[in-house]
């Protein structure tokens, strides 16, 4: 078969013969230890049964959330619990791994619950359409031995929930998020600050207030605002700019460290230690707030962006 391009160049091309699937899955039958072999030399066999048995809780299929569970899963890892309420919309198409023309309107939970069963047929997957809440949570976290972060931006209030309930729990969580081009990632285990200590947040905290602790806690060293518009950040709308870079960051680190948590890996540094690693800008930072957001710096931060919401969102409480 010939090609001619624009210019006029002729190309001849090869035709692609497709292998029949039905043909393929006879010869070749879905096997666990087939299909994770390539793990291999950067986990053991037995590390790998480890981490078939091992529970994960994942809240939001959104930006990260969906990439998570889809990282986790071709990690081996066996069993889920996942939670959202929403359905996928054309604004998801930028950055959520389950977004696409097939499943606009359709719930975030049971694509990606598809998509998990897709690369392990023996995944153990449970499903909430809904919002993890103080009415739920610590079903969400039953018998899980790791949570991980997959919550809107916004939704602080949920998240400090189910981190503080994790905790009672003693299941140490990850929240990775994507902030531009970079990542930055925070755990929370046994030994380390709690959610609130560190962000230095509580029940009197406002929303707005919550909102730009977790920000700035998350993110202490903010790289991605030297090119990133920050007037694009709207939380009266629930909009920040996001792009799938960003998210793919997050999942890699996050299962890295997942990794080390669930198989008793070390080291692993919890908050108040922080990382961010920028592939925009090629920078990677690594820091200890030793006082978490109540450091003096972090405080003038905090402050900072409190008077510029303060005149842009007339209506947000902080």
């Amino acid at each position: 078969m010939s090609l001619t391009t624009d210019s006029g160049a002729t190309f001849q091309v090869a035709p692609t013969i497709l292998a029949n699937p039905e043909a393929s899955s006879q010869s070749q039958p879905w096997n666990y230890q087939d299909a994770f072999s390539r793990n291999y030399g950067l986990i053991s066999r037995d590390e790998q049964e480890r981490l078939r048995n091992c529970k994960v809780a994942i809240p939001g299929m959104g930006g990260v959330g969906g990439l998570h569970l889809v990282t986790l899963a071709r990690l081996g890892i066996g069993k889920f619990i996942i939670a959202d309420p929403d359905v996928f919309e054309s604004v998801n198409f930028n950055r959520q791994y389950g977004a696409s023309v097939e499943t606009i309107g359709r719930s975030k939970v049971e694509v990606m619950s598809e998509v998990a069963r897709s690369i392990n047929p023996d995944v153990e997957i449970s499903v909430i359409k809904g919002k993890v809440d103080r009415s739920n949570a610590d079903d969400f976290l039953s018998d899980c031995d790791i949570l991980v972060d997959g919550i809107d931006l916004y939704a602080i209030e949920a998240r400090r929930h189910v981190f503080n309930r994790a905790a009672a729990h003693n299941i140490p969580g990850i929240t990775a998020g994507p902030m531009g081009f970079s990542t930055c990632w925070l755990t929370f285990t046994p030994s380390g600050m709690s959610f609130d200590q560190y962000f230095d947040i509580n029940d009197d905290t406002s929303y707005g207030r919550k909102v730009i602790a977790f920000l700035m806690g998350l993110c202490p060293r903010m790289l991605p605002l030297q090119y990133m518009d920050r007037h694009q950040a709207n939380p009266i709308s629930g909009s920040a700019p996001s792009v799938s870079a960003g998210c793919q960051l997050a999942a890699g680190v996050m299962a890295s460290e997942a990794v080390k948590i669930l198989l008793g890996r070390g080291p692993v540094k919890p908050a108040p230690h922080y990382r961010i690693f920028d592939a925009y800008l090629g920078k990677f930072e690594s820091g200890n707030l030793r006082m978490g957001n109540r450091s003096p710096l972090q405080r003038i931060k905090r402050k900072w962006l409190e008077r510029e919401w303060k005149k842009r969102f007339e209506t947000l409480d902080i």
